[in-house]
């Protein structure tokens, strides 16, 4: 067994707490992959465990690696796996306990899905927390059907553009939230229907009787959606549980969630971008070792797209 570098933290704190360790190699357990890493996609729940603000870890845990997003290829396959072989391109959404910020992870089998062979492993790590949390709001928890009409709060952003555009696959109607000439241009190129600019009018002046909000925004933005849904239609939030109380008043359910790992849906997922019907969106990529300037890009600007750290891993 060898040795790796990681980012990982030993406290919580500003960005300054990442650090690049040279550590040992995880090997992988009973129905687990070792991936070496190719990229490492950069989320908001990143900075925040950082922070100490997301109660992922307590400080007794620490050191820990960061990271959820993975795309890498698998190098070997731990005791009854039999779905993965060495070489695989594999993709996936990591448990919180496990970092993808390094130059090889052990994950288990299950949570990992056949990279989409259209993309290459930088554009392939923007997918899976994004995706799945997208998929998950939509489907799972917000039953989003052919036909129906959704209104997508934040879909410039990471979550928000591939929310559009599952939506659309899907056969629904897409209003969604922006701020600026350049997101609204770039929300019409995924497929949306009606783009409405906060800064310049109140959506609920805009969008009447819709199925599903999904809300990725919170405050104030959420409590004004309630008054847009349809009776019987469902607010969806990646922002905690939305009070029962206004769902009842308005006849409506309301959920929050945070996403799971899961390689079913990330199959589905991958279909659509090989089948060119959704397109990630990248908007910047580090290396392993730009970790706290990447991480600094996306708590300060929230941008188009996702921003990702391209690993170049050191062999074993």
């Amino acid at each position: 067994m060898g040795t790796m570098k990681a980012i990982r933290i030993h406290d919580f704190g500003g960005p300054e707490v990442l650090r690049v360790d040279e550590i040992e190699q995880p090997e992988p357990n009973v129905g687990e992959v070792l991936i070496e890493v190719h990229a490492a996609s950069i989320n908001p729940v990143d900075y925040k465990i950082r922070s100490g603000a997301f109660p992922a870890f307590e400080r007794s845990q620490l050191p820990v690696t960061l990271g959820r997003d993975v795309s890498g290829v698998v190098v070997r396959c731990g005791k009854d796996v039999e779905e993965l072989h060495s070489g695989d391109a594999v993709f996936a959404l990591l448990e919180a306990v496990r970092g993808a910020y390094a130059e090889y992870v052990a994950a288990p089998a299950a949570i990992c899905a056949a990279k989409p062979h259209s993309l290459d492993h930088v554009t392939a790590a923007s997918v899976p927390l994004a995706g799945l949390t997208a998929w998950q709001g939509l489907f799972e928890h917000g039953q989003l059907q052919a036909g129906q009409h959704v209104l997508i709060h934040g879909g410039a952003g990471g979550v928000g553009h591939f929310a559009i555009q599952f939506a659309k696959a899907k056969g629904a109607r897409v209003a969604t939230t922006v701020a600026g000439a350049s997101d609204r241009d770039f929300v019409r190129s995924l497929g949306a229907d009606d783009i409405i600019d906060y800064k310049e009018e109140a959506f609920e002046e805009r969008v009447r009787d819709v199925d599903l909000v999904l809300d990725l925004i919170g405050g104030e933005t959420q409590k004004r959606s309630w008054a847009v849904l349809k009776g019987g239609g469902c607010l969806v939030s990646t922002l905690g549980q939305p009070p029962d109380r206004e769902a009842h008043k308005h006849r409506a359910r309301g959920v929050g969630f945070l996403a799971q790992p899961n390689a079913s849906q990330l199959r589905e997922i991958a279909r659509l971008i090989d089948d060119s019907r959704v397109r990630p969106i990248v908007r910047a990529c580090f290396s392993l070792e730009e970790a706290r300037t990447a991480q600094q890009r996306v708590e300060q600007e929230h941008g188009m797209g996702k921003v990702v750290l391209r690993v170049v891993p050191a062999r074993l």
